[in-house]
């Protein structure tokens, strides 16, 4: 970070502590960590609450009053009918709580910062020229990506890059955009209902190669996004939603990516698919073709070709995305995550029917002892984080399951935890996220939800292993490959054609053999080409 920006964070903070009260102000400002500041929460007739990186706290003893809310509204800009405000040329933004008469009884001030540098993880698919969707919680970077991708297409890639701007979180408040979207322009939206009006003008008007916009959420805006997509203009917007599944059972946005329809097919072709007769199925192209979820600053999930995607998820069939890391050195890593059909679209007859793919007692699931022709299934090593002990290793024994308990998250495989734990987002837990360490949640801390976890786990371990044994050639090839590269005999090793599950199988073994891998063609001759780091 140069320091033309550090600089620049500085003033912008100093300028959102200035509409503080004195008594709040200076507070803040004798504090150490006053640049790590998130948030301030002014509630009237309650104490102030300031919200930093690793802690909320209360800053005063001191109630708020009318008059400290007043005397911030006195500050910034005027509230729109989104409840919003800014400070003119500052990326902060400050929201406003109304009684039923509409008077202002509470604000929410958040620092806006700039950052640049935030979208290498994605700056590959951003410059693609191929529609980028973004997906995460709020408050995991999307606005400030989508600013830095701004950036990037207007200053770097040249091209001509307009911001449809609702809330004015991307480009700041007042006449004149933060410099932080480089040459993109802005067009400000009078009234959040209004924003679609404003996408179909930008295109009409201005001749954009590019449209960037901040949170799609009605049908009206999905309608207006796949018209502009229709017109060639590249589109990068985030939406309302943490993952695809989420986007695709909201009916409202489920447009975005193909939207959903019921389709009653005919006898024989019911019968060919192995399906009942009414299944669900995209409607149409999607309006982006690339979907992004937002982990975290340096991890994201890829579905690389939203149409394929969602595709195999009405067909209940198993999806392996993309899986981007940035390390401590700023590398660049990318694995495919493990094939597996999401909860809400997995269905055994591949019917469209929601069904969660969670064991019960009764569904006849079979233990390693069980199975008549069980593969030795290699050990997994769980650290249970306010599981009970005591619980977790009856329900290990009561089916001999290879797992091994252990207290160190080094040697850990796994994280178990309960609900309540996962939403206390504890320091032990965030270690393991950053760690790359699975973290599974259990509802509540019962014997029951345990045995049904560890049964699980078992049934897991077992189709691995069975499928390993089933597909061992292409094991063996894709083994023979990584081993040419280790030993530095070629540059690229292409594979034989196999079947999607037997590719994501090989790029496996790839990620664990620390090569590169890549599926190249079309079906039926699709293959794996393994590359030397």
């Amino acid at each position: 970070m140069t320091q033309l920006l550090r600089t620049q964070l500085d003033t912008d903070l100093e300028s959102l502590i200035d509409t503080l009260p004195p008594h709040i102000r200076e507070l803040l400002l004798v504090r150490d960590d006053v640049n790590e500041l998130l948030e301030v929460v002014l509630d009237l007739g309650r104490e102030p609450e300031a919200r930093f990186l690793s802690e909320s706290l209360v800053i005063s003893s001191q109630e708020i009053a009318q008059a400290d809310i007043d005397y911030v509204i006195d500050r910034v800009s005027t509230f729109g009918e989104d409840n919003r405000a800014g400070i003119e040329r500052t990326l902060h933004r400050i929201s406003a709580i109304r009684n039923r008469s509409g008077r202002v009884v509470g604000l929410t001030l958040r620092v806006g910062r700039a950052v640049y540098g935030t979208i290498r993880i994605i700056e590959d698919l951003v410059l693609s020229g191929k529609s980028v969707l973004l997906l995460g919680k709020p408050g995991v970077g999307k606005t400030t990506m989508l600013r830095e991708i701004a950036r990037v297409l207007a200053d770097d890639a040249l091209k001509r890059v307009i911001i449809v701007d609702t809330s004015n979180e991307i480009a700041g408040d007042g006449d004149i955009p933060h410099p932080g979207i480089g040459r993109a322009r802005r067009m400000q939206v009078r009234l959040p209902a209004l924003q679609h009006a404003v996408m179909i003008e930008a295109v009409e008007n201005h001749m954009p190669e590019v449209i960037v916009i901040d949170e799609i959420g009605t049908g009206d805006d999905a309608d207006a996004a796949r018209t502009i997509a229709e017109r060639g203009v590249q589109l990068v917007a985030t939406a309302h939603g943490n993952t695809l599944d989420n986007l695709i059972m909201n009916p409202t946005l489920s447009d975005l990516v193909g939207g959903v329809e019921a389709v009653t097919l005919g006898d024989i072709e019911a019968r060919r698919r192995g399906t009942q007769k009414t299944v669900r199925e995209r409607r149409a192209p999607p309006t982006f073709d690339i979907l992004v979820e937002i982990q975290g600053w340096n991890e994201v999930v890829v579905h690389e070709d939203v149409s394929d995607v969602v595709d195999r998820m009405l067909r209940g069939q198993p999806i392996a995305p993309q899986m981007r890391t940035v390390d401590e050195l700023g590398r660049l890593q990318r694995a495919h995550a493990e094939a597996k059909v999401p909860a809400l679209f997995n269905s055994g007859s591949q019917n469209g029917s929601a069904r969660r793919d969670t064991p019960r007692r009764g569904w006849g699931i079979q233990t390693q002892d069980e199975q008549p022709d069980a593969v030795p299934l290699k050990a997994v090593s769980i650290l249970p984080y306010g599981i009970n002990k005591g619980k977790l290793m009856q329900a290990v024994r009561s089916v001999n399951a290879p797992v091994e308990l252990v207290a160190d998250l080094g040697k850990a495989d796994m994280l178990l935890t309960t609900k309540n734990y996962y939403r206390r987002s504890t320091q032990a837990l965030q270690l393991a996220e950053q760690r790359g360490k699975p973290v599974y949640v259990l509802r509540k801390n019962t014997l029951a939800q345990i045995q049904q976890f560890v049964q699980a786990l078992v049934r897991k371990q077992s189709q691995d292993a069975q499928n390993k044994m089933e597909h061992s050639d292409a094991i063996d090839e894709a083994e023979r490959a990584a081993s040419m590269l280790e030993e530095g005999e070629t540059k690229h090793v292409t594979l034989s054609p196999q079947a999607a599950f037997v590719r994501h199988l090989q790029h496996k073994v790839a990620n664990d053999r620390g090569v590169y891998s890549s599926s190249e063609g079309r079906e039926p001759n699709r293959h794996v080409v393994m590359y030397r780091r």
